[in-house]
């Protein structure tokens, strides 16, 4: 089979497209022959080894895959590893059945970043109707998904984005507001956007310098929630701070959520009944071949991207 793998941890300039043996599953495994995979901001955290969970060479990157098992079911998984490939072994028990109505495509970008949104939405957030939350990379794979979940809560969503292009998207997403997310007073600008008012709720992936432009922009009972450090500038938090504001900061990594059955199990369903009645989509931004899966890193650390971004095995 053709995959990507790295012998070397960094970034793109490791990827190296080769031709490697077809996995062998063991027992209570599955091979899935890969329609499409899912590209990840995590993924490109993986490849450096500088992400929560520790890796090991050689490495195929890849946590979510869309495709068909060898008795040709329609299945999708996601995976510690492995996804940027043709071929994969899963665990029978981790596959999630296809519906009809949800082609590869939106399988293969619904799965993980839906899974995140809906528990930075629901589950940390716990956003509510009337309140106002802020969606950073509003226009991202992630993003675009909360930004329609928030909506669907009843909120008040403030979309950030760096470029008016992708403003227009989230708008047309149901973003209520959307601001420039490179604004020279980033917090300003934000209570702009929601009349002069603080907030109630934050995603922030960023770090750096916005982790405290929002905290300060989070109204009294506000919940600042941090799932990514994309700068990989980190902030610490005081105490007082936290006191005095009424302020929650919470931490959100999928791998914990994944960790407990008991909710993904229904959370998927849930995913997959929106996707298949059409209250929820993944908006895809482009489709590489796994040749050019190093262009499409180069493309995503550079935000040149919109929408969840994908690779076809097939090329």
């Amino acid at each position: 089979m053709k995959a990507i793998q790295i012998q070397k941890f960094g970034g793109p300039e490791t990827f190296q497209y080769l031709d490697l043996p077809d996995p062998e599953p063991r027992d209570g495994e599955t091979l899935v022959e890969i329609s499409r995979v899912g590209v990840n901001f995590a993924d490109t955290h993986a490849t450096r080894n500088d992400y929560l969970a520790a890796q090991e060479l050689p490495l195929i990157p890849g946590a979510e895959v869309s495709g068909r098992s060898a008795d040709g079911r329609r299945v999708a998984a996601l995976l510690g590893s492995g996804g940027y490939a043709q071929k994969v072994a899963v665990p029978t028990a981790n596959l999630v059945p296809l519906p009809d109505a949800v082609d590869d495509e939106q399988a293969a970008a619904i799965l993980l970043q839906g899974l995140t949104a809906m528990a930075l939405v629901e589950r940390c957030a716990r956003v509510g109707a009337g309140e106002a939350i802020v969606v950073e990379a509003a226009a991202g794979g992630t993003g675009t998904l909360a930004v329609q979940l928030a909506k669907r809560a009843g909120a008040r969503v403030i979309g950030l984005a760096s470029s008016a292009e992708k403003r227009a998207l989230v708008e047309r997403l149901g973003a209520d507001a959307t601001v420039d997310s490179r604004a020279a007073n980033l917090g300003e600008a934000i209570r702009a956007a929601n009349g002069g008012a603080r907030v109630d709720a934050v995603l922030h992936m960023s770090g750096g310098a916005a982790f405290d432009e929002e905290m300060d922009v989070l109204a009294p009972l506000g919940r600042m929630v941090v799932f990514g450090i994309a700068s990989r500038e980190q902030r610490e938090v005081s105490t007082a701070t936290l006191l005095r504001g009424s302020k929650t900061v919470v931490g959100f990594w999928l791998a914990h959520l994944l960790a407990r059955p008991d909710l993904v199990a229904p959370m998927i369903g849930e995913l997959m009944a929106a996707v298949a009645a059409g209250e929820l989509t993944a908006t895809i931004g482009e489709t590489y071949p796994l040749s050019e899966a190093a262009r499409a890193h180069e493309d995503l650390v550079a935000r040149r991207t919109t929408g969840k971004l994908l690779l076809d095995p097939s090329r």
